[in-house]
């Protein structure tokens, strides 16, 4: 008898048949390398979209070959991956960028996958990472098999090299003789640097894994769902809802506690308290969040050991699960009300604008799971928990979250005449609009940072730049911030800010 496995549960069945990469597919991974290595040295701007476009393109073709029918759900996730990706090109805001590219690689990888259970869904959104490499054996052993594959693309291959040579030679003879001509071709061709090589090398090495791994997933994916997870042991019912039914007694008198303080009013609150407003919800509002993200944590495992034994059992389950989520409801209503208690009386920041939208979706989760209990399937609710998310990471950076700080704080300052401008000197290019309507030497201290940044972004292409960069840039070539630096300094000393120019804000 072979000796069990280790980690045997983490091991999907493999793939009933795996189709052999393309010619096609393959052209479609080296162009995806080309266009990675020739654009993406400059920034993201719409390049990343683009080379996503190709990607896209290959896996389609990857797919057909292997007999794979389009469905509804690989549409969508699909659908949303690509609407991510346009984040880069309208916004500057690092984190909401990095998020937003990181959630549609997942979905990309989640939409070639599929999966229902949650074993197929959460393991399916890295599935990329570990198909990288053995996306470049597929496609090398179907080269080295000769036929069809290589007889298509070695032919391509040396087209596109002549094809290279011929447009450079060319193209620098026409920009010799036309200065209009040199200006097109400058705007379309980043300049060749020989210390860019290994970058550059890089990140076609990069596309061009990317590409492959998503189109090996697509010729044929492993199926996560597939994976045999052991249910957790039933405990007995008063080992089980002992515990649970205590924590259900404190979660109630919390609600009950937060039912008193809304009817008493938040300033009697304040006064017995001896608190500031802002320190009232500062106090509170991370224990809270702490608090929500357990008590998730004791959902699931609670559900996993619970007693299921009989019918009394299963609904003794349902209800004091039902019971615990629908509390912590107002947990989470508590914890946003703090938190925009503390944004009316300190201004809205990047992280505040942050943990306010991931308590918001734990919110919906929660509404997931009391909707899940009410239901007599709940094969829906991996899927949807994820949508969800995906959901949440779009808005948050379609919005432009760096904008809607600037505008938050922007406006308070016009109604009451009061900013604390190191809610927004660390924002991106992003906020510019709205920091520009504040006055002298409050607006030189907002956007003194700033100005560095969007020149330093004045060299690239116009497919390197986002919308948001392009429109600061017009800005402040309008209004220009002379001498950032030291006007920029005195402007925050006679604001009543101080601020350290050595350490670059």
């Amino acid at each position: 008898m072979p000796a069990p496995q280790p980690f045997a549960w983490l091991r999907p069945s493999d793939p009933e048949r795996k189709a052999p990469a393309t010619g096609r597919t393959v052209l479609a991974a080296v162009l995806t390398g080309l266009l990675t290595s020739w654009l993406l040295t400059g920034g993201l701007g719409v390049n990343l979209l683009l080379c996503a476009l190709v990607v896209t393109a290959g896996a389609g073709i990857a797919a057909r070959a292997a007999g794979r029918r389009l469905r509804g759900w690989t549409v969508l996730w699909s659908v949303l991956a690509l609407a991510l990706l346009t984040v880069p090109a309208l916004h500057e805001a690092h984190w909401p960028v990095l998020l937003s590219t990181v959630w549609a690689v997942a979905l990309a990888s989640l939409a070639l996958h599929g999966g229902r259970r949650w074993s197929g869904v959460l393991l399916a959104l890295p599935g990329l990472l570990w198909q990288l490499v053995p996306g470049l054996v597929w496609a090398r052993g179907s080269l080295r098999g000769g036929g069809n594959g290589r007889g298509r693309v070695v032919p391509v291959l040396k087209g596109v090299l002549v094809a290279a040579v011929l447009l450079t030679v060319f193209g620098a003879l026409f920009a010799g003789a036309d200065a209009a001509m040199a200006d097109v071709l400058g705007s379309l061709i980043p300049s060749l640097d020989l210390g860019e090589l290994p970058a550059r090398a890089a990140l076609f090495l990069l596309g061009l894994a990317t590409a492959l791994g998503f189109a090996h997933i697509a010729a044929g994916p492993r199926r996560w769902d597939r994976t045999a997870v052991r249910p957790g042991r039933a405990r007995g019912r008063l080992e089980w809802a002992v515990p649970l039914g205590a924590l259900n007694l404190m979660f109630g008198a919390f609600a009950v506690l937060q039912a008193v303080v809304v009817l008493g009013g938040a300033e009697s609150v304040l006064e017995r308290t001896g608190m500031s407003r802002s320190e009232y919800a500062r106090q509170g509002f991370w224990q809270l969040l702490v608090i929500t993200v357990l008590t998730l944590v004791v959902v699931a495992v609670a559900k996993r050991w619970a007693p299921r034994g009989t019918a009394a059992d299963r609904r003794l389950a349902r209800l004091l699960l039902g019971a615990l989520c629908l509390l912590t409801l107002v947990v989470v209503a508590s914890a946003l009300g703090r938190m925009w208690f503390y944004v009316d009386a300190s201004g809205l920041t990047a992280l505040r604008l942050w943990v306010l939208v991931v308590e918001g979706w734990l919110g919906v989760v929660f509404l997931l799971l009391i909707v899940a209990g009410l239901t007599p399937s709940v094969g829906w609710l991996p899927r949807a928990v994820v949508l969800s998310a995906a959901l949440a990471a779009a808005l948050y950076g379609l919005s432009g979250p760096d904008a809607l700080v600037a505008e938050q704080n922007v406006a308070r300052f016009e109604r009451t005449g009061q900013i604390d401008l190191r809610n927004v000197r660390g924002l991106s290019p992003d906020a510019v609009p709205a920091l520009d309507r504040l006055p002298g030497d409050h607006r030189t201290c907002a956007l003194g940072v700033l100005v560095a940044e969007v020149e330093d972004g004045a060299h690239l292409p116009w497919y390197a730049t986002s919308l948001a960069e392009a429109r600061a840039r017009d800005i402040l070539a309008g209004r220009p911030v002379a001498d950032r630096l030291a006007d920029g300094k005195g402007a925050c000393d006679r604001v009543g800010l101080r601020y350290d120019f050595s350490f670059g804000g």
